[in-house]
């Protein structure tokens, strides 16, 4: 790694970052020897320049040491960069698809959901205003696996990111589960991993809002939430391996697992709601990646929007207040689940 000298001032540094194509354009934390040093010792006894990952599109190498150089400059406390090291390991997981999600037109990027022990140690918000400011842990959690992007994935706009529009996610995108407002299994022992800690990464596009101020029983509920998910614009409906992850708040999660519906419960429902007429979607798409079954069934019957209800995935998140979310997928990529480890 070489070492570059820059002037003592915020406006040196952003010029030699703006020089050299690099940061998010905001201003950024110097990553000097003794932060990230300072950073890196949060991990133990570990080896600092181990290759995490190998990130398309430009193949570049993470080493923890690279991934610790980004985080300080995203300005996290060093208690979060395990949880950005777990992230960027799931991003090389093949499912996910890197490749297509960096490079796609789409606008896409990448959710990480903190469950556990690090979201409680790392100040992480699952609570109220989750998605949005305020919270140091989920801002540059966020921004910090984008910067790695960026820097060692080359998913500059133009050259290595070809969304059409981007998205305001592509700066930050990290929340907590709210597992003390989670009236089932928590989400990520519901996937199989049986960990302390753990983080989800999910590459999708930003919220879609779901309101239902009055309902007191999980079917109306429910069925505005397969509204949000059954519109012809997401890339889950002409592909059909796509996932939608559900954002139930707290008071609607508790409305439904008050009537005895399970998280399985919900991904069925959804799953037989959330449908739109097999014609209308021929109709909308001349090139359709559906489940070869999917191809099959009458234009007057009703398609669900994904082949399968393992498809929709739910977790809580929020405050008070009646509004969940639905999170499309950008199609052909799947979400991974793993472990936080340094």
């Amino acid at each position: 790694m070489t070492l570059l000298e820059v002037g003592d001032s915020p406006e040196a540094l952003d010029a030699l970052l703006a020089e050299r194509g690099w940061g998010d354009g905001l201003p950024v934390v110097a990553p000097t020897p003794e932060r990230v040093g300072a950073m890196l010792a949060a991990l133990g006894d570990v080896d600092p320049d181990e290759v995490i990952a190998t990130l398309p599109p430009r193949f570049g190498q993470a080493t923890r040491r690279i991934i610790a150089v980004n985080a300080v400059m995203a300005g996290c406390a060093p208690e979060h960069l395990a949880v950005v090291i777990s992230a960027v390991r799931s991003l090389a997981s093949p499912e996910v698809n890197l490749r297509g999600v960096n490079a796609t037109t789409h606008c896409v990027a990448p959710l990480l959901i903190v469950h556990g022990e690090a979201a409680r140690r790392g100040g992480y918000n699952g609570g109220t205003g989750a998605f949005g400011p305020g919270n140091r842990a989920n801002a540059t959690t966020g921004r910090a696996v984008r910067l790695v992007l960026l820097h060692v994935a080359g998913a500059v706009p133009g050259p290595g990111d070809a969304s059409t529009q981007g998205g305001p996610a592509k700066y930050t995108y990290c929340v907590a589960e709210n597992i003390a407002a989670t009236p089932w299994q928590g989400y990520a022992a519901s996937v199989g991993v049986d960990a302390p800690s753990a983080v989800t990464v999910h590459c999708g596009e930003a919220p879609h809002n779901v309101h239902d101020m009055e309902s007191g029983s999980p079917a109306p509920i429910l069925d505005k939430v397969a509204s949000a998910m059954a519109t012809l614009g997401p890339n889950n409906v002409p592909i059909s391996q796509g996932e939608f992850f559900i954002a139930v708040c707290p008071e609607h999660a508790a409305t439904i697992a008050g009537h005895g519906w399970s998280r399985r419960d919900v991904q069925s429902y959804l799953f037989q709601r959330a449908r739109v007429p097999a014609g209308r979607l021929r109709a909308a798409f001349a090139s359709l990646a559906w489940d070869q079954w999917m191809h099959g069934v009458p234009d007057e019957d009703l398609l669900p929007v994904t082949a399968h209800p393992d498809n929709i995935r739910v977790f809580v998140c929020g405050g008070a207040g009646k509004h969940s979310s639905v999170i499309p997928s950008w199609g052909m990529t799947k979400s991974v689940t793993l472990p936080v480890e340094p």
